[in-house]
């Protein structure tokens, strides 16, 4: 049987633990993923953090000391152990001034951020802003967002135009994410496909690095599968009972 959260833990308790599955040469391979934050890297994999954090209450003062820790996985922790409902604005805003990595952000956005009543906000916030990897969490949250069935379409459609207009950032780790937004708003449904494409191909006449944001969602969300699988969502929807 799994083992019930433990309550009260504290900062240098789940360090420890951290510590503990630390693999130092693991570092190497994440920095060929191009994980190379600035602070402090154990070498624990995502699966490893998943599984103690499992084992862990959600405690919203713990995350913040994991945060303060200045420990690249610990900082993950901290994505994992928070609770939505205490996160605040100015909290959210702290975080992503200290983002160093893809990884980090793609953390934070994915398991906590997306949950938060300032997502929307600091979509619109971040995707203005000049740093890459504060930006880049603004079409992350799209992204995780898309994800969430219980969003209406209608808070979608005004993301594409986010989506076009950071479409010609030529910064590797945006124009990803970028990307990734723009393909997961295409692939909710048949309605979101259609908008996602029509924006894609404006955002191809663009030309430069827009190209390749543009071609590679073309080439998905216009794809026999995704088409498919959006037809048979929308059938299924119509069939159900009101």
């Amino acid at each position: 049987m799994p083992r019930a959260p433990r309550q009260g833990m504290d900062a240098a308790s789940v360090i420890r633990e951290l510590e503990a599955l630390a693999r130092p040469g693991a570092v190497e391979g994440m920095a060929r993923f191009g994980i190379r934050p600035r602070t402090r890297v154990l070498g624990v994999t995502v699966t490893d953090m998943r599984r103690l954090a499992k084992g862990i209450e959600p405690d919203h003062g713990l995350a913040e000391a994991l945060w303060d820790s200045g420990i690249h996985e610990a900082r993950i922790m901290a994505t994992l152990v928070d609770v939505p409902g205490l996160v605040t604005a100015v909290q959210m805003d702290r975080w992503a001034a200290s983002f160093d990595s893809w990884d980090i952000v793609d953390g934070a956005t994915g398991n906590l951020f997306r949950f938060t009543p300032f997502a929307d906000v600091k979509i619109r916030e971040w995707a203005a802003r000049e740093e890459e990897f504060v930006r880049r969490a603004a079409f992350a949250l799209i992204a995780w967002s898309s994800g969430m069935k219980t969003e209406p379409d209608e808070r979608f459609l005004p993301y594409l135009l986010l989506i076009r207009g950071a479409a010609s950032d030529e910064r590797n780790y945006v124009r990803k994410a970028v990307n990734w937004a723009l393909r997961s708003i295409g692939k909710r449904n048949a309605r979101l496909n259609a908008a996602a494409i029509a924006v894609a191909e404006e955002i191809h006449a663009l030309g430069g690095p827009a190209r390749w944001v543009a071609s590679d969602a073309l080439r998905e969300l216009r794809s026999e599968q995704v088409q498919a699988r959006l037809a048979l969502r929308d059938q299924a929807r119509a069939g159900a009972p009101g």
